[in-house]
């Protein structure tokens, strides 16, 4: 195990740790033990979705931890095709009877499906499965500040999170602004990228060069020094280890400002414009 991971305080109390473990694709046994070694290595933030279709395999590597399920911070969100109110509470119960948890530490939206237009009746369902104790913390992902600004004028609660995409090629400069001014934390999904064109990328090569570690490490603490956790995927356990192991460098205002530089306009991965896309 590995020094403690930093922690970051959300805007109602919640602590979280800096960096955490994406799932997306980890299922079954393999997918157990892939979680049940990043625990063991050391993290505790673990992100999950209902639409992952693995909120079990969390769940099982949860109770087959030896680290008490108070020390762990467990993520999920809610599906595009829940967000009617009434669809949204049977869905959190579901999430919950899937991962047979008591409690989620964060539940999210998965996206806003603007188009769709019902994610008021959503944020409002989070809200009440909150006062009902089934969900720690409330949060969004994907939705842009007009979004997140009706949350708050139609039920008076903002966000504790917002989890976007971002990465060095998308940087979010505008959003992560906008979220700091009004206290939001930032979470980054992807924060990789795709590892093959970041591994060849020469200025993030020569940093890595430079501090005697990895670009993932880079890119890893660049994300720290935004001020945003980070949840990077990886079933190994010497990539899980690699990918916390980054509280011992830093890097300095030219190095932060070379790496935010290299983001393009069109640098999302898939085109996933929060503004139009709809979630199934």
């Amino acid at each position: 195990m590995v020094k403690k991971i930093p922690d970051i305080t959300l805007n109602d109390g919640l602590t979280l740790p800096v960096v955490g473990l994406g799932t997306y694709k980890l299922k079954g046994k393999e997918g157990v033990q892939s979680i049940l070694s990043a625990i063991d290595i050391g993290y505790r933030l673990i992100d999950s979705a209902y639409n992952y279709e693995n909120e079990g395999t969390v769940g099982e590597a949860v109770r087959r931890s030896s680290i008490p399920r108070e020390e762990l911070k467990i993520t999920s969100k809610l599906p595009g095709r829940y967000h009617n109110y009434d669809k949204a509470v049977t869905t959190i119960q579901e999430s919950l009877y899937r991962a047979n948890l008591d409690y989620y530490d964060i539940y999210l939206i998965h996206w806003p499906n603007p188009i769709q237009d019902t994610y008021v009746e959503a944020w409002q369902a989070l809200i009440d499965a909150k006062k009902s104790g089934l969900i720690r913390s409330i949060g969004v992902c994907n939705f842009l500040p007009e979004h997140i600004e009706r949350l708050e004028k139609e039920t008076g609660v903002i966000p504790s999170m917002n989890q976007i995409e971002l990465h060095p090629f998308f940087n979010q400069a505008g959003q992560r602004k906008w979220h700091e001014a009004n206290n939001i934390v930032t979470e980054s999904w992807s924060p990789l990228y795709r590892a093959n064109e970041v591994l060849q990328n020469d200025i993030l090569q020569q940093m890595a060069d430079q501090h005697n570690k990895s670009i993932s490490q880079v890119i890893l603490r660049w994300h720290y020094q935004l001020g945003a956790i980070s949840i990077p995927k990886s079933a190994s356990a010497e990539r899980q280890l690699e990918n916390i192991s980054i509280f011992d460098f830093s890097l300095d205002e030219t190095e932060m400002n070379l790496i935010s530089g290299l983001t393009r306009q069109d640098g999302r991965i898939n085109n996933q414009d929060p503004a139009v896309y709809e979630e199934f």
